[in-house]
């Protein structure tokens, strides 16, 4: 089993388990691995190393190479370009998931009827609650312009589904 490091485009980092570099490579291709918070299907490896138990600590002064050393730097600046660590982007990362699962979980998935059932809510003809949906920015604008509170919030696929 090979665990990847895998990054989208928007820059959120994952996990992707396959049971070789070609069930990958062969995935990817077929537009089968996607970022599990926007569904960019624009994903690439991250350089990880492997971790290798041999036996004896790596001497201070051995040298590395400088391929190895243009890697890390350019690393460390693709990860600083955000202004956040690392570790500060995947603490949101998570933070974001956690709000849009709860999001998911308190409110009723209406589709594509969003902007009536909001109006319908709105208006009394129908009980108050915490809805979700699909709405054109033209019809999120209608319902502000309405006094209708709406909140444009996309969700990501990984919110409404239950990971193992």
């Amino acid at each position: 089993m090979k665990v990847l490091n895998l990054q989208c485009e928007g820059g959120h980092g994952f996990e992707g388990w396959f049971g070789s570099e070609d069930d990958f490579q062969s995935q990817l291709s077929r537009g089968l691995v996607t970022c599990p918070i926007c569904q960019d299907p624009q994903v690439r490896k991250l350089p990880s190393a492997p971790r290798l138990n041999l036996g004896a600590p790596r001497p201070a002064d051995a040298p590395v190479s400088p391929a190895a050393t243009d890697t890390a730097s350019q690393l460390a600046k693709s990860a600083n370009a955000s202004g956040l660590s690392a570790q500060d982007r995947h603490r949101l990362q998570a933070a974001w998931l956690q709000l849009a699962r709860e999001v998911v979980r308190n409110t009723e998935d209406v589709g594509s009827d969003f902007a009536d059932e909001a109006r319908r809510i709105h208006q009394g003809e129908a009980p108050e609650r915490g809805i979700r949906g699909q709405a054109t920015p033209q019809e999120t604008a209608a319902l502000l312009e309405e006094g209708i509170p709406v909140l444009p919030l996309p969700l990501p696929a990984a919110a409404k589904e239950t990971l193992q």
